[in-house]
């Protein structure tokens, strides 16, 4: 079996993959597999510079993989791959480009196993370049390139992209067996006491659980026009527009060991000289073991028996990203919208329940709001009834956007706020013109003034 791997972020030296890779050779005889080390790549791509970006990396990993031994421009061996870090939505770029949902027979790779992947982003990348270049458990003192740190900043447009992409993928169907290892450790040595991100619950320090798992969903909500929930102020029903979409499930295993990097924690670091029976080590081997549909599915059986126990006296988090445009097709940018989640028979904000609040992100360039949320205190949700309400603005005069407000009526918290995942919600607004934007007036002698015209407070009937 070839074996590739991939590194993160900003990483300058192969000396990140430490002893994993030899370690996983002398290992692979116990688990029936012929992994010899000079089958083992090592990947070497460089992301520090500004003007580098996914793309620009995704085409060099092509060029790079046409150019081992054996393959060509028109042929690349099978291989399997493990990434850590950004290297695994830097490979789930790679195939999305080159192959797709639509061209996924002819894909050569064969497992992918993501150590730690911010499939979904990190909140540490919205400390900027300087800050985060200084942060150890992530970037080793080197100060991160723009171009890949926007796009791991979370709520980022990239994100958006590839995972609504990915919706459509049929993994197994095309025996390619996706993975998801991942940890929850939080190495101490890492924090710098100024930044919480470090030691925050339900993340291994860089990438929250919820920011790795590749099961995820997408909810879409679309404001009415005639459907009102409250007539102080006006505001008209948000409704869903289809169904909850979720891609097709990828094994996912929680360890409690590990951190996302370090000697002592790290999920790929820590792997000592001869440590044949680490965790991670024979975590890994079993995934290289799946051939097939029963297998795939008999392993991600046993990471979720393997997630459960990690976090057993825990509580799980769940992260929702929020994307606000109108009818129109206009992004409602960070300062002109305003979201509230409410609870109960009355749908209050109030009546949310005590400590499910985490954290709230604003993705500057996108408008991307992103909450991240103790989803088990969420299941205590007051008379289990769910809402949100979006104030946009301008919210009078020529054009402008009315209140608009989701309640769940029942569904469950749980069905948008699932543990462990990323619900991207995308609401469209109403953008209502009134009447007097434009009007026709008699001819008349003398010129007629304008100037002083104000909203009729109608809007017109097709807006």
């Amino acid at each position: 079996m070839r074996l590739i791997f991939v590194h993160g972020w900003s990483v300058t030296s192969t000396d990140t993959y430490g002893k994993m890779p030899e370690v996983l050779s002398d290992s692979a005889v116990n688990y029936s597999l012929a992994l010899e080390i000079q089958h083992i790549y090592l990947g070497k791509y460089v992301s520090f510079h500004d003007e580098v970006t996914m793309d620009d990396i995704a085409r060099g990993m092509d060029r790079a993989l046409r150019d081992l031994p054996g393959n060509n421009d028109k042929n690349i061996i099978p291989f399997s791959c493990i990434t850590h870090s950004t290297g695994g939505p830097v490979v789930r770029f790679w195939i999305d480009k080159f192959y797709g949902p639509n061209k996924l027979k002819n894909l050569p790779l064969d497992h992918l196993i993501m150590l730690a992947p911010a499939n979904h982003g990190s909140a540490l990348a919205k400390l900027g370049k300087a800050r985060v270049g200084r942060i150890k458990a992530w970037f080793n003192g080197v100060e991160p390139g723009q171009r890949v740190l926007d796009w791991l900043s979370l709520g980022s447009d990239g994100q958006w992209r590839m995972n609504e992409t990915y919706l459509e993928y049929e993994y197994v169907k095309h025996k390619f067996f996706p993975f998801v290892l991942t940890g929850q450790g939080i190495d101490q040595k890492f924090y710098d006491f100024l930044n919480s991100y470090l030691v925050e619950k339900g993340s291994d320090g860089v990438v929250r659980v919820a920011g790795a798992n590749m099961d995820y969903r997408y909810f879409s909500l679309v404001q009415t026009c005639d459907q009102v929930v409250r007539k102080k102020p006006l505001t008209y029903k948000l409704i869903a527009d289809g169904k909850m979409r979720k891609p097709n499930e990828t094994a996912m295993g929680v360890y409690n060991e590990f951190s996302h990097s370090g000697k002592k924690m790290g999920i790929m670091g820590s792997v000592k000289k001869g440590e044949t029976d680490s965790p991670i080590i024979k975590g890994i081997l079993k995934c290289l073991q799946v051939k097939n549909s029963n297998e795939y599915q008999a392993r991600a059986a046993e990471l979720d028996q393997l997630t459960g126990q990690a976090q057993k006296n825990a509580s799980r988090y769940c992260m929702l990203v929020f994307n606000i445009r109108d009818d129109q097709g206009e992004q409602i940018g960070k300062d002109n919208y305003d979201l509230y989640l409410l609870a109960g028979n009355k749908y209050q904000p109030h009546q949310l329940p005590k400590g499910f609040f985490m954290d709230r992100q604003m993705n500057d360039k996108t408008g991307r709001l992103v909450l991240y949320l103790n989803a088990d205190r969420m299941k205590d949700i007051k008379d289990n009834k769910f809402g949100l309400r979006v104030e946009a603005r301008p919210s009078k005069g020529f054009s402008y956007y009315a209140p608009a407000e989701y309640q769940s009526d029942g569904i469950e918290a749980n069905h948008i706020l699932a543990p462990n995942q990323t619900t991207y919600v995308d609401i469209k607004l109403h953008r209502f013109v009134d009447k007097n934007v434009f009007r026709f007036g008699p001819v008349t002698e003398k010129p007629v003034s304008f100037k002083g015209i104000k909203p009729l407070g109608e809007p017109v009937e097709n807006s």
